[in-house]
């Protein structure tokens, strides 16, 4: 089961960096991407911020940049 979303589009190199840095704190099959422009809501609240990073175990969500210990505190 996932327990982070992260929210993405393709092509974008911040966004790549962020997946390579969850995947330093989570296996790949905990992690579920959602590409915001699958979502015009997404699209709406993310389209200037992306990666964002949220729990899938409470409302806690990270804005980009951030860390390795950010990640982990976010999945205490």
């Amino acid at each position: 089961m996932a327990k982070l979303t992260l929210f993405y589009t393709d092509g974008c190199h911040l966004c790549e960096q962020a997946h390579e840095l969850v995947l330093r704190c989570v296996d790949s099959d905990a992690v579920m991407h959602q590409d915001i422009v699958d979502d015009p809501q997404l699209m709406a609240d993310y389209q200037t911020s992306i990666p964002v990073l949220k729990s899938t175990d409470s409302a806690r969500t990270l804005f980009w940049p951030f860390t390795e210990q950010d990640i982990k505190e976010l999945l205490k």
